[in-house]
């Protein structure tokens, strides 16, 4: 019956310990997943904040571009307003040109129509000739005067289709000179124009590029601090996790207790039960060997025989405030080695 005892109180242990083993590895597996969720979060934290990184240098760097090309565009511009100006003013001159062309092309029809008109009126109404103005001229001063008088009427009349017709011609060739520059003129307002229209294109391509390059920053940061809250908080569970094993560790009260080591390590090893030697010769509470116990100073050839008291007294000694933990085979199971 006793032996019945023994083999059930050593089974019962064995699953003690199994069930320990299975317990340290779930939480070293917990804490691994932990861990390896906290480094790939702090990763993604990384990249995501490179990224943003090289997306603010992208920005600065089309931004220069805009900032150079608003200049450029904002002296175009300019240019093409002066431009139209020109234009405008070089019209102006041209229609005037062709209004005065106009007016002096009927103000010489005019004239030309009245010295026809006079022609005619001499050709079918001659005047005195030459007999009857030197008979009727009242002396040879008054005869050079009539002759004179005469001369310069005609001349006169001739002088003025001359001027005129001066005129329109010069009128003519302002016109055409100004048809030349407004057209001229034109022209390189339309290349103006095209430059400016070029230029605002480029601009703005390069804002929608601005725009698409900080929406873009603004997503990489929103996601860094998504990481970043994730990385926190399984810092945070990692640290409550070590916290817990570290109190869990440290515990040397359990059932049977206090104990000279953590509990954990007594639960693995013997199930606080006062074991008789096993394959191995370990016994006791503290699974001591023979040669281990003997070593300390124990009075008995086998741990279990010796009272608790110097099991614990030995077994503190053994584990040196946890210098010695690679004593315990469970040690490291439960993750005190």
């Amino acid at each position: 019956m006793l032996r019945f005892a023994i083999r059930s109180l050593a089974v019962l242990a064995a699953l003690c310990c199994a069930w320990i083993a299975f317990a340290a590895g779930a939480r070293a597996q917990s804490e691994d997943s932990l861990r390896e969720g906290v480094g790939e979060d702090r990763e993604r934290e990384r990249e995501l904040s490179g990224a943003a990184a090289r997306l603010e240098r992208l920005i600065g760097a089309v931004q220069r571009e805009v900032t150079l090309l608003e200049g450029r565009l904002a002296e175009a511009r300019e240019e093409l307003t002066a431009a139209r100006a020109r234009e405008a003013r070089t019209v102006e001159r041209r229609d005037a040109a062709r209004e005065r062309a106009a007016a002096l092309r009927e103000r010489l029809d005019e004239a030309q129509e009245k010295l026809a008109t006079i022609l005619d009126e001499r050709y079918r109404s001659p005047g005195p000739g030459l007999v009857t103005v030197v008979l009727r001229a009242d002396g040879f001063a008054d005869l050079l005067e009539t002759v004179e008088f005469l001369g310069r009427v005609q001349a006169q009349d001739e002088s003025v289709v001359d001027e005129v017709r001066t005129a329109r011609a010069e009128a003519i060739r302002e016109r055409r000179r100004f048809t030349r520059l407004a057209e001229r003129q034109r022209k390189e307002t339309a290349a103006v124009q095209r430059r400016r229209d070029a230029l605002a294109g480029v601009a703005a391509g390069l804002r929608e590029r601005r725009s698409e390059l900080r929406e873009a920053r603004a997503a990489r940061l929103d996601a860094l601090r998504s990481a970043r809250a994730d990385r926190r908080r399984g810092e945070r569970r990692l640290e409550r996790l070590l916290e817990r094993r570290e109190r869990q560790a440290r515990q040397t009260t359990g059932p049977g207790g206090p104990w000279a080591i953590p509990y954990a390590i007594v639960q693995c090893e013997s199930g606080g039960v006062n074991h008789t030697p096993n394959s191995a010769g370990a016994s006791g509470y503290y699974q001591f060997l023979p040669e281990t116990w003997a070593g300390l100073g124990g009075t008995t050839k086998h741990a279990h025989q010796a009272p608790k008291a110097q099991q614990d007294r030995l077994a503190a000694k053994l584990w040196a405030d946890g210098a010695g933990a690679d004593n315990w085979v469970c040690a490291a199971l439960v993750g005190q080695s």
